[in-house]
């Protein structure tokens, strides 16, 4: 599973870069706060939205500190998506937010 860090993504937003990232957490803690452009898909509902994403685009998963987002990273990469798992997750993130 490819990683990326908090730091790298708040870099490459910075430059302006388009990045999909999807955040795993539940709703009320993105309510506190999220990555802007950050589409919100609570791991318990990934198997069930999937069909949203674009096999064609490489997504940015991130959760509260990096584990939840593996397990969907993990899931997605199987039913053959490209993607990346924030490590550190929001704990880490010292960037913008929504």
């Amino acid at each position: 599973m490819k990683e990326i860090t908090a730091k790298n993504v708040e870099t490459l937003l910075g430059k302006g870069d388009e990045l999909n990232i999807i955040d795993v957490r539940e709703v009320d803690e993105v309510a506190t706060g999220k990555i802007p452009g950050a589409v919100n898909i609570p791991l318990g509902l990934v198997e069930f939205r999937m069909h949203e994403l674009d096999k064609s685009k490489e997504y940015i998963m991130v959760c509260r500190s990096g584990g939840r987002s593996s397990r969907a990273s993990q899931f997605l990469e199987n039913h053959g998506f490209r993607v990346v798992n924030m490590t550190g997750g929001m704990l880490s993130w010292e960037g913008k937010m929504d």
